[in-house]
């Protein structure tokens, strides 16, 4: 198992941790674009990043920060449902910050999960990203950022326990059928998401807390507990968690 730069902050609630990954996005996105004059960044669903991205939209203090004419946005997974769906990645991401925030079309690229074949959705989605970041073969990309979530059993992206996805070789996006779910996702592949300069995982309630110690301080079981294959190679790794998903930790910062 590789070590990396991680730090784990436990704060009081979920509006917490979105307000304290608010600012480090507006930190990133600033150190970014002073050093390459942009910011890729890749967003995650679920319901505490939703809190994030209403704050960068519509608070003042943070919406002034974000040098929205310099950020090119993606997603670290989609459902396999079209862009209205309720089920939608985008749909969500849409509705709290992409149609409030001063962004042009062209600066999203999303998965396309309307797509009959999700295959298709995940090679379309792949080609995207190596055109954007200009890859080469057997590259992946260096999102500045990318929000990752953790379900309760362990899984995080659509990186589920004991999919096909955790072993997708070279691949930077996959389909990846959830039997438990009886549904297809499209994911990045664990070292695609692993490539990021910053990874900030946001995980909030006790539903979580189990899963999270297995994760954070149990032994290297990725088979089962896929969040933690998600291990910046050359970058930084924050977990941003409130204190019922952390309460069974014995590690991290208490804020």
């Amino acid at each position: 198992m590789v070590r990396v730069d991680r730090e784990i902050r436990i704060l009081t609630d979920a509006a917490a941790v979105a307000n304290r990954a608010a600012q480090e996005f507006v930190q990133t996105a600033a150190a970014a674009v002073r050093e390459k004059g942009a910011f890729n960044v890749a967003l995650a669903g679920g319901s505490t990043p939703k809190a994030l991205y209403s704050l960068l939209s519509t608070d003042p203090a943070f919406r002034s920060q974000v040098p929205w004419d310099k950020i090119h946005v993606f997603f670290g997974d989609e459902r396999h449902v079209g862009p209205d769906h309720l089920d939608s990645n985008f749909r969500m991401a849409t509705e709290a910050m992409l149609s409030k925030a001063p962004l042009k079309p062209e600066q999203v690229t999303r998965i396309k999960g309307e797509y009959p074949d999700a295959a298709q959705a995940a090679r379309e989605y792949e080609q995207a990203l190596r055109r954007h970041f200009k890859l080469k073969e057997k590259k992946y990309p260096r999102f500045d950022l990318l929000f990752a979530g953790m379900g309760n059993e362990g899984h995080t992206l659509s990186l589920f326990p004991g999919t096909k996805a955790l072993h997708a070789g070279a691949r930077i996006v996959v389909r990846n059928w959830v039997g438990k779910l009886y549904a297809d996702r499209i994911t990045l592949t664990a070292p695609a998401a692993s490539s990021a300069a910053r990874i900030i995982f946001m995980v909030t309630g006790a539903d979580k807390a189990t899963a999270l110690k297995g994760v954070l301080e149990g032994p290297y079981e990725p088979e089962q507990l896929p969040a933690q294959l998600l291990q910046p190679k050359n970058g930084k790794l924050l977990w941003l968690v409130d204190t019922a998903a952390g309460g069974m930790l014995s590690t991290g910062i208490r804020e």
